[in-house]
């Protein structure tokens, strides 16, 4: 997924699901309970997931991608 930063219009990096930041354990965590704190309704059970993207200036946004099996 490419997506411009909106403050420099860098290529912004996947740094992966935002739940995986909230603590030590989250990425440890189920998906689908992690998920119930993500601000996102009916986003349990969903195949939507929130990541984290930044900027080469250090700018951060957040955006909802589907679920890929690999």
């Amino acid at each position: 997924m490419e997506i411009d930063c909106s403050k420099c219009g860098s290529k912004l990096t996947d740094k992966g699901r935002v739940y995986d930041f909230f603590d030590d354990y989250s990425a440890y965590m189920d998906i689908d309970e992690i998920k119930l704190a993500d601000g996102i309704p009916d986003s349990s059970g969903s195949d939507d997931c929130l990541h984290l993207f930044s900027g080469d200036c250090g700018h951060d946004e957040t955006r909802v991608i589907k679920f890929t099996e690999i």
